[in-house]
């Protein structure tokens, strides 16, 4: 399994993504699920993938090809001329990819090759776009209703992100409140793991402008770790005290 998150800030595009692909009790693996695409000064493109994972490498694999052809530029997400054009042609990719490894191994259940992806990013003249595109090949965009969006396990970090976003929050702010998410993930989730792979796509950069990936031994996420662990703790104990009725 895996968690990913995109989310919009006032200020740009933050992005989120665990590595782990496997978690057996002997079998640890691990798989970049974060991938980008940029033309400086024109746009940058990014896709976190959730799911199969020979579905949604297939997928990435075409993406990377179409961007490798100077003759094939309209179909290449370096050429399409916005971001939703992009959405569309990845979410016909990795539906066609999910039919044909269905087809291909005579599986009448399609869930077994399923995926998700988010793609975020800005093509020059047009404003930082997130989407959310399922298996089927349709997709959501992100608004002021839904401003990130998670794929993977996203339930025990959902309600840290419900209670502390901000669209105008710093990146600071907005990463920490992601390590946050990602450490209540980690600590319920052993199909969900580190090292974790960060990025910051700064409005009108057209260029990351952050990349790290985290490790277990990062200091500053242990710290937040170990932090927000006392502070529920603390919070816990200072809530009123229950009292059956006498």
């Amino acid at each position: 399994m895996t968690y990913c998150v995109g989310m919009v800030l006032e200020k740009g595009l933050v992005l989120m993504s665990d590595t782990r692909t496997n978690s057996g009790v002997d079998n640890i693996s691990t798989f970049r699920k974060m991938f980008h695409w940029t033309v400086p000064g024109e746009r940058c493109l990014t896709v976190l993938s959730a799911g199969n994972l020979a579905t949604t490498q297939a997928v990435v694999s075409k993406l990377e090809e179409r961007t490798k052809a100077p003759d094939d530029r309209e179909n290449s997400l370096l050429g399409m001329p916005t971001m939703f054009t992009v959405a569309t042609e990845v979410g016909r990719l990795l539906r066609e990819t999910i039919d044909t490894r269905q087809k291909a191994n005579g599986d009448t259940v399609r869930t077994r090759f399923t995926a998700s992806m988010i793609l975020a990013g800005q093509i020059a003249g047009m404003e930082p776009r997130l989407f959310l595109i399922y298996p089927e090949g349709n997709f959501i965009e992100a608004s002021s209703d839904t401003p990130f969006f998670q794929i993977g396990e996203l339930k025990y970090g959902r309600p840290i992100l419900l209670r502390a976003y901000d669209r105008d929050m710093s990146f600071e702010d907005a990463i920490k409140l992601l390590m946050v998410s990602f450490d209540s993930t980690l600590k319920a989730n052993l199909s969900v793991g580190m090292p974790l792979d960060l990025m910051v796509i700064e409005r009108d950069a057209f260029e990351p402008t952050q990349t790290q990936r985290i490790t277990a031994e990062d200091p500053y996420f242990q710290a937040i770790s170990s932090s927000w662990g006392d502070a529920l703790k603390s919070a816990f104990h200072s809530l009123p005290k229950f009292e059956f009725e006498k």
